[in-house]
């Protein structure tokens, strides 16, 4: 497993890959959000098949940058909040990639923000249910892996803003680390 950097850690590109499956996985259950209100607009269609290169063993190129600027700009110019938050995941999941090795908080978006973007979707889609995006929580955190968990394991806690979105990360963030917090102690026990 080749390093990809040494800041305060190592990450590796499998490592890499993991996280940005995880956000891609996310961001394409709610790209057709924003593909049925802007059908000509293939910026965040672009932006998730740009990771599933990456993801697919293709190397990070500036492919996945430009892609995901592009799909947060079809974010900007979003008429609804949901479509804006659909295009946004999906230039999430391509910046994922793009992870640095830096333990600061901010850097837990890149790893989370496009499943708590996608657990938003699901609310406003229900009328505001809090519910329906906690659903889409448990089941993100159903599907994260061992190897997703360790690194998230390695940056500080999710900082919780105002904004729903905010608290969505931070509360899968919580999840996750719980189910860490599980794993070690079942293996302390055995």
């Amino acid at each position: 497993m080749a390093s990809v950097a040494v800041g305060d850690f190592e990450l590796t590109m499998d490592e890499l890959r993991v996280v940005a499956r995880f956000a891609t996985e996310s961001a394409e259950e709610v790209l057709p959000i924003f593909e049925d209100a802007v059908p000509g607009d293939h910026r965040p269609r672009s932006a998730v098949e740009a990771a599933w290169e990456f993801i697919n063993g293709a190397q990070r190129t500036k492919l996945q940058r430009v892609t995901s600027l592009e799909a947060h700009r079809a974010a900007k110019d979003a008429t609804t909040e949901m479509v804006a938050l659909a295009a946004r995941s999906a230039g999430d999941a391509a910046s994922a990639a793009y992870l640095h090795p830096i333990a600061k908080a901010s850097q837990v978006g890149h790893i989370l923000r496009a499943t708590a973007s996608a657990a938003r979707v699901a609310e406003l889609n229900a009328a505001d249910d809090h519910s329906a995006g906690e659903s889409v929580i448990n089941r993100a955190a159903e599907r994260a892996t061992p190897v997703l968990i360790d690194v998230l394991c390695r940056y500080p806690v999710a900082t919780t803003a105002n904004s729903r979105v905010a608290q969505l990360m931070s509360m899968l963030d919580a999840v996750l680390r719980a189910e860490r917090v599980s794993e070690v102690r079942g293996t302390l026990e055995e």
